[in-house]
């Protein structure tokens, strides 16, 4: 555990970032960071879709350049990228028409090194993180977990004094993922080597507070830093510790806090213009899992704690509050504090017979906008809206969304509710 509190090695001062959406429209999605990287500490940095986690590490990275702020890299402000950052992203990123060694190499020979030293630093980056006789084998070739070990040996080689991941682990299966973990903190406990810092963005409660010394939560759209938790574990970390379990509950409870608030929040009423082209982004979540908590609810006599329903479902908290917002959007249930309840609806639903159900849901998807617009759409279309042009509509409405997934999502909830149907050999929604 780092227990340095020195000059830090980067510092992010009164970060924003904003976006140029469609039609003139500015999306914010960063507000007022302050941050700093300290030498000799894993910074880990948690908060929902939409915060801005990875928009954060571009930023400090150079890759962005922020719309106000600035970050700072040993005292001295940033222009351009980050000389003493690597990075690790969650898609691999690696080159699948290159060899582990190839793809390892390459980061090397932009640096226009001597060769000599691109094949010693290469095979040392190979050997660290346990790729050895991979070195010819291609991506195609390789499991999930050894990509992404290429994708951290590409990083290390280059020597960073701050390695950079986003995610790192979320592509790999859990078994995989702790493997990982384990030999990322035995490369950075080597204090004789770079890195002397890590960043690491994470989905993870528990995935955070076994990395980190520090956890930075970020809340809400734009992405605001809503608090700091400090970590004063000794590591190897216990995760069923009492004292871990403790601090696993005070982040629980800093996220629940953002997330659902039990708050009325007064904001200016938008014109009638702008609500014409607002829709609502959708949790990414499938109509099964809502179902699965309307039906965990009903046996629990229509109410439980948010806690207890990741407890009981053996489901990730993180994943609890994406599917409890669907069916918040929905009407399904109510959230004060910390509880969840089924509303009259939520009941009368779970009550239902199949066909009532999809009638309920049907008529509550309509009462959202996205799925108005795609009904329309659809009229306009003759009864067969193309993939592609609902993609593009989605891309202009929802800009900072992934309008593959949202597509997705509409799919899943609208075939439930049989509004319509996705027609996969012609690429077209159709009415069902």
């Amino acid at each position: 555990m780092s227990l340095n509190h020195g000059v830090p090695v980067c510092e992010l001062r009164g970060i924003q970032m904003r976006f140029s959406g469609p039609r003139g429209k500015v999306q914010r999605v960063l507000e007022d960071i302050r941050l700093d990287v300290r030498p000799e500490e894993i910074l880990s940095i948690i908060g929902p879709n939409g915060s801005g986690k990875s928009t954060l590490l571009r930023i400090l990275s150079g890759l962005l350049e922020p719309s106000q702020g600035e970050v700072r890299f040993h005292g001295e402000r940033l222009e351009g990228l980050n000389p003493g950052v690597a990075m690790v992203f969650q898609s691999f990123a690696i080159y699948p028409w290159m060899t582990v060694e190839e793809n390892v190499r390459v980061v090397l020979r932009a640096r226009e090194l001597p060769e000599s030293e691109v094949r010693e630093r290469a095979h040392q980056a190979i050997r660290k993180v346990g790729l050895e006789g991979f070195e010819e084998a291609f991506p195609r070739e390789l499991s999930r977990g050894t990509k992404q070990r290429v994708g951290v040996a590409r990083a290390l080689a280059v020597d960073p004094e701050i390695l950079v991941m986003d995610e790192p682990f979320s592509q790999v299966d859990a078994l995989t993922a702790e493997a990982l973990r384990a030999e990322i903190l035995d490369i950075w406990a080597d204090k004789e080597r770079n890195p002397s810092a890590i960043v690491m963005v994470s989905q993870s409660i528990r995935e955070a507070l076994l990395m980190g010394d520090r956890v930075a939560v970020l809340s809400g759209s734009p992405g605001t830093l809503r608090t700091i938790v400090d970590v004063p574990l000794p590591r190897p970390r216990d995760s069923r510790s009492q004292e871990f379990m403790k601090l696993v509950d005070h982040l629980h409870d800093i996220i629940t806090s953002a997330e659902l608030p039990d708050v009325l929040v007064t904001a200016p009423v938008p014109s009638a213009a702008s609500q014409e082209d607002q829709v609502e982004p959708l949790p990414m979540v499938q109509s099964a899992d809502i179902l699965g908590l309307l039906e965990f609810l009903e046996t629990q006599i229509g109410a439980s704690d948010l806690f207890l329903v990741a407890s009981h479902t053996h489901v990730p908290f993180e994943k609890v509050i994406t599917t409890v917002k669907a069916a918040e959007m929905l009407d399904l249930v109510d959230t004060p504090k910390r509880a969840v309840l089924l509303t009259p609806l939520g009941k009368r639903f779970v009550n239902a017979n199949m066909d009532d159900r999809k009638d309920l849901w049907r008529a509550q998807l309509l009462e959202l906008r996205l799925f108005r617009v795609v009904r329309d759409m659809m009229d306009l279309e003759d009864g067969e809206l193309p993939k592609e042009a609902l993609l593009q509509e989605l891309a202009t409405r929802l800009p900072m969304e992934d309008p593959e997934q949202t597509f997705e999502t509409i799919v899943a909830w609208g075939r439930f509710g049989e509004l319509f149907a996705y027609r996969e050999e012609r690429g077209v929604l159709t009415p069902e």
